[in-house]
């Protein structure tokens, strides 16, 4: 496959608001634009976890792509899964609390689908990376402390593994860390590879 530069290939464009995933892009040196889907998120009856992300992800790209016809478009989402429970992003203190109580000395599964859309030929690269993270046992009290110092009501699991949210955990397992804070890194290189975007001939 002939490699291109980043002047040639085609306009890099976010799918998301996210500036978790806009940061992690941004580790790959590319120039990107973002663009925020209109995308209803809601899980389908029956839909596991695993298809869901797929969907969303495929859908926010297609979503993007209507305004951005010749671009090669990355969509995402992520949903956290606990007991075979999918987790939703708590919204408030409270309801971070019950997360978080409820993770407790589990191990919680992380499915982020990933969708590579180029908007002038029609392909679509799409896959779901699972990654998993064993929580330690946690006191109410050491809950409290961390929501309080952190906040994170916007992410899955009432958590920020990029921050404080690490002292929650025994462990984690899976083959890319990044999947973890919203965005693959490792397959979406694979993706830009097959879309003739070698990042380390930029």
């Amino acid at each position: 496959m002939t490699q291109v530069t980043q002047s040639d290939h085609l306009p890099l464009v976010l799918a998301s608001s996210s500036p978790f995933r806009r940061e992690l892009l941004s580790r790959l040196g590319l120039e990107f634009s973002t663009s925020s889907p209109d995308v209803d998120e809601s899980r389908l009856k029956d839909e596991s976890a695993e298809a869901l992300v797929l969907r969303l992800s495929q859908q926010k790209a297609m979503a993007v792509a209507e305004s951005h016809p010749e671009a090669l478009i990355i969509g995402s989402d992520q949903v956290a899964t606990v007991d075979g429970e999918i987790l939703g992003k708590p919204g408030n203190h409270e309801k971070a609390i019950e997360q978080l109580l409820n993770a407790s000395g589990k191990k919680v599964t992380f499915y982020t689908g990933l969708t590579l859309h180029n908007s002038k030929t029609g392909r679509n690269q799409t896959c779901c990376e699972p990654f998993h993270v064993q929580f330690r046992t946690l006191n109410r009290s050491e809950i409290e402390n961390y929501l309080l110092k952190e906040q994170p009501y916007n992410c899955a699991g009432s958590f920020k593994s990029e921050g404080l949210g690490i002292s929650l955990f025994e462990y984690m397992e899976g083959a890319d860390p990044n999947a973890l804070i919203g965005l693959p890194l490792i397959r979406l290189n694979t993706m830009l590879r097959q879309e003739g975007v070698d990042i380390l001939a930029q």
